[in-house]
């Protein structure tokens, strides 16, 4: 039964009574009342809600009436969902419906809030900049949040913007933390954030060749008239001397041959002047300058048949299979007319003429000839004032296109048949005689109304039509790419400029929404057809293409240009990365963290993107790309208050930026050589902020962050005399901090030294344990990448001998370090099952347990809070583990006062579990999810590519146990394998 009430028509003419609801949810109501509260937080929904962003639709206020209807049970258990309808009840939905009732106070409110910098108006904008100037006046230039609240609520159409968003915004402009800001601020904000989004979309749009084109050279002789290409892939060009080559579409040649036959001397030689393929009947078509249509069998290339005798030279050719054996072959001639065969029976009617007499090997038919037979039908339309440089049929209008370098008519767009008002001029001819007058007899002009003209100066030389598109796009002498409307041809929608010689190529590539053109000089270039725009050019000193361009053709499937010149070359789009399954990020993710002042998530990539994650939702918020130029980002830190973010990259510099809006507050580097940057944090001392790095240069840089600090480019402090003499001797891989003043670092090597941060000397320093891999010859050092301090024991005076300080080992183990007194090794245990490198710990607030993940993806949970008190053997208790990733982990971090586990892999992808290993989503997934609504997780699935991948595979005992080889002969297995079959 429809949810809403049907109303009839007022009229005959259907007007239809429509009701103001904006959709189906506005019907109903909420079940639930505002005051109840969440048991874990304590707030109720619409405070848990109010900083989600929320989906790009129109706000509607809903009344009280509204929402104190019932929804009815189906709805009620999709909204909390947040799946597709469905007709039946999962076991223990009932039992769920009344805990998860507490996380909902209004299912429809969500729906209609609206960022407040999304909704703000150029009117908005001149309001406020009045208020803002009415404060000046007053003397107070600068305003702080009650101010701005005041403001915003005042101003017309802002009224109804929430105090929670406009607090957000305000956190997001003083990122500085003063409690102020200015107009300017303000300004640069709503701009800054504007351009990114921009850009976000420019870089989505983008795309590019794969420079040099792949080329390969042809043997000396005629130019290629055209290359076409197969169902199958399979690219064909045919020379003006009639050779026909056959290649594959990564250009090896896969057959060739010369279809003309030789000519005795004196006689002209036969030129081919186009070439077309009827591939619905497995033949070549080829016209000659000799005013023939010649026939072959594809597969062979032996000649089938052809038709002669035509009234003048066809210069270029088109076919087209129009219905069940049927097609038309179309071609234009010197003397700007339009030439149509129309056929039907078309493979009894090619079985005939294969019987004919043979003319120079061939079986012939004289056009005159040809139209004699039922099947066939000859049109000729005198078209143009000039030859024909191109003509095509397009089935899905359908009409003829024809093309000329005559102004006047230099695009004509017009009917196959005539119309019907050439029908009652002749009415008193019978329709056989009527086609005999207009194939036997004078050449005909197509009416007016059959055709649409399109003038344009200096002629066309190359066209294309998408009807998808329903776009027209003409190119010629005049150096200039036209973009038509195929029903308005008194002027073109756009014009693009570009090119430095006449377009010979156009195409368009509507599915994915491109416009190839190539022109004289061989540049080839893509634009795009919304945004009309430039998006990549090729030039022939960068592609490699040389010579005289004769033909080109684009592959769909290749997704590439075909340019014939001297060689056959080859320029393919460069191919964006596949992904097997869902992806935060189109390259590897190098790092990841989180803001709670935001409730945001920020990941970066090795193709310096930086991306916004909304937590609550795992919507996308916001991105920003070249962060660090060309260069990954391999590092990222917040501020205490997380309103700034820190970002370390591998062309050796740290840039602090306001991450809402991308803006770059300051760059921090180093004098003289770059060096990669590998970690990186924030320090406070006192009441004094730092920024600390380590990297490949060996040694720790500390930057001041002072509000003092004016300086964009700011250079690090001098290094500890100690750090100098006696710090580390390779890279440095990691960082640790532990208020107030301990600092340790790890490096390639494996040496861990532990800081005094107020006086730069070392406290102690360690060499990790080594542990001997039986299937080398020699031990491999591991280098130390990751290190976290047990907060909860430092600076206790009864566990001063227990371990403090832990660190990733080699083969997948972690070690135990004391500090205090010249520091020692405590205790060390394997935390990888697979003896895979440990890359990140992470740690609860009350350091009780211990996450760790491994190169192979996998997180591994242990029970740590009384291990490593003194030394001792037995390992801790594994609490969980479980598979996060497919490749290694580059980001793990705790959030939510120990409730979420955020991931991020060089598999592309960023991820959301609880402590306990539900899976509850990808960043980047089409479904949002609600963080206080377990049901909208993923849980219990996971992620496609763990579950499929060999490694996840659970192990079990017979794939563990030694097998000896005579027990596999006994098993009929001939082969030498490994001793040792482990289950992967």
């Amino acid at each position: 039964m429809p949810l809403g009430r049907k109303t009839r028509p007022t009229s005959a003419g259907a007007k239809l009574e429509t009701q103001n609801k904006f959709s189906i949810l506005a019907e109903y109501g909420s079940v639930r009342g505002p005051g109840i509260l969440n048991q874990k937080t304590g707030m109720g929904y619409r405070q848990q809600t109010a900083r989600m962003p929320k989906s790009g639709l129109i706000p509607r206020k809903i009344g009280s009436t509204e929402r104190s209807q019932k929804l009815p049970d189906w709805l009620e258990r999709e909204l909390l969902r947040r799946e597709p309808r469905r007709h039946s009840l999962a076991l223990g939905d009932s039992a769920d419906l009344s805990t998860r009732r507490r996380y909902k106070q209004d299912p429809i409110s969500k729906l209609y809030e609206l960022k407040m910098e999304h909704v703000v108006t150029l009117g908005n904008l001149k309001n406020l900049k009045q208020a803002f100037d009415e404060f000046a006046k007053a003397g107070i230039n600068k305003l702080d949040y009650p101010q701005f609240h005041s403001v915003v609520k005042a101003c017309a159409g802002l009224h109804v913007i929430k105090d929670t968003q406009i607090r957000q915004l305000f956190m997001k402009i003083d990122y500085t933390c003063d409690g102020k800001i200015e107009w300017h601020e303000f300004c640069t904000y709503m701009y800054l954030e504007n351009k990114e989004k921009e850009e976000t979309m420019r870089r989505s749009k983008m795309a590019a060749f794969m420079l040099p084109a792949k080329i390969k050279n042809l043997c000396r002789g005629e130019p290629v008239i055209e290359v076409q290409i197969t169902p199958d892939g399979t690219v064909v060009t045919v020379r003006e001397d009639g050779l026909v080559n056959y290649w594959s579409s990564t250009l090896q040649l896969k057959n060739n041959k010369n279809v003309f036959p030789k000519r005795p001397a004196g006689r002209t030689r036969k030129r081919a002047t186009d070439f077309a393929l009827m591939t619905e009947y497995n033949k070549l078509i080829i016209a000659t300058g000799t005013r023939e249509i010649q026939i072959y069998d594809f597969s062979s290339l032996e000649p089938w048949c052809q038709i002669s005798a035509l009234e003048t030279v066809p210069l270029n050719l088109d076919y087209c299979c129009t219905g069940p054996d049927e097609c038309l072959i179309l071609y234009g001639d010197t003397e700007g007319c339009v030439n149509i065969i129309l056929m039907t029976s078309v493979g009894e009617t090619l079985r005939l003429w294969k019987n004919l007499p043979q003319l120079e090997n061939m079986p012939n038919i004289s056009l005159d000839h040809a139209v004699q037979y039922p099947d066939v039908t000859y049109m000729r339309w005198k078209i143009h004032q000039d030859w024909v440089s191109k003509v095509k049929y397009i089935h899905s209008i359908p009409a003829i296109m024809s093309a000329s370098n005559h102004e006047d008519s230099a695009l004509v767009m017009g009917c196959l048949l005539p119309s019907i008002d050439l029908h009652q001029r002749m009415n008193d001819i019978s329709e056989e005689e009527r086609f005999k007058k207009i194939t036997l007899g004078k050449t005909q002009r197509r009416p007016a109304c059959d055709q649409t003209v399109f003038a344009v100066r200096k002629g066309v030389m190359a066209f294309d039509f998408s009807k998808s598109e329903n776009l027209l796009v003409t190119g010629g002498m005049d150096k200039l790419l036209r973009l038509w409307s195929p029903y308005m041809h008194e002027r073109p929608t756009a014009i693009l400029k570009g090119h430095t010689a006449p377009i010979a190529y156009l195409c368009i590539a509507s599915e994915d929404g491109h416009i190839f053109s190539v022109s004289r000089d061989n540049t080839a270039k893509i634009w795009h057809i919304r945004d009309k725009a430039c998006l990549f050019t090729a030039n022939p000193q960068e592609s490699q293409i040389q010579r005289e361009l004769s033909a080109c053709r684009y592959s769909p499937a290749v997704k590439g240009l075909y340019i014939a010149t001297d060689s056959l070359a080859l320029l393919s789009m460069q191919k964006k990365s596949q992904h097997t399954g869902i992806v935060s990020h189109s390259e590897p993710v190098m790092c990841c963290g989180y803001s709670e002042e935001f409730r945001q998530v920020v990941s970066c990539s090795e193709g310096s993107v930086v991306k916004v994650w909304d937590l609550d939702t795992g919507a996308h918020v916001f991105e920003y790309g070249c962060a660090h130029g060309q260069s990954a980002i391999s590092c990222l830190a917040f501020d205490s208050r997380g309103r700034r973010l820190v970002t370390g990259g591998r062309d050796g510099c740290l840039k602090m930026w306001n991450f809402n809006n991308g803006r770059c507050i300051k760059i921090f580097s180093k004098d003289g050589k770059q060096e990669e940057i590998c970690d990186c944090s924030f320090v406070t001392l006192h009441r004094s902020a730092f920024v600390i790095s380590v990297g490949w240069g060996h040694r720790i840089d500390i930057y001041s962050d002072s509000i003092e600090e004016t300086r964009f480019n700011q250079k690090p402090k001098p290094s500890w005399p100690q750090d100098v003499r006696e710090g580390h001797k390779d890279d440095i891989l990691c960082i640790a901090h532990c208020a107030p003043h301990l600092l340790a670092t790890g490096s390639d090597d494996g040496e861990v030294i532990v800081w005094n941060v107020v006086s730069g000397r070392i406290l102690c320093r360690f060499q990790t344990p080594q542990s001997p891999d039986p299937t080398r010859t020699f031990v491999k050092k591991a280098g130390v990448l990751s290190l976290i301090f047990l907060k909860t024991r430092a600076f206790v005076t009864e566990m001063s001998s227990s371990a403090w300080l832990i660190s990733s080992g080699s083969q997948g183990s972690v070690n135990f370090w004391s500090v205090l007194i010249g520091g020692k090794f405590i205790s060390s245990f394997q935390a990888s099952h697979l003896k895979q490198e440990i890359v990140k710990l992470a740690l609860l607030q009350d350091d009780s347990l211990l996450f760790t993940a491994d190169h192979a993806g996998y997180i591994s949970v242990y029970n740590v809070k009384k291990y490593a008190l003194q030394p001792e053997a037995k390992p801790p208790q594994r609490v969980n583990f479980w598979r996060a990733h497919i490749s290694s982990i580059t980001g793990l971090k705790i959030i939510e006062n120990d409730q979420f586990l955020l991931t991020s892999s060089v598999d592309c992808s960023v991820r959301l579990w609880n402590i306990h290993g539900d899976f509850i989503g990808t960043f980047g997934q089409t479904e949002i999810w609600n963080i206080y609504n377990p049901s909208s997780w993923k849980h219990p699935s996971v992620p496609h590519e763990v579950l499929v991948d060999p490694l996840s595979m659970p192990s079990h005992p017979i794939m563990e146990e030694e097998i000896s080889l005579p027990d596999l002969h006994n098993l009929g297995i001939n082969e030498n394998v490994n001793s040792e079959v482990r289950c992967l």
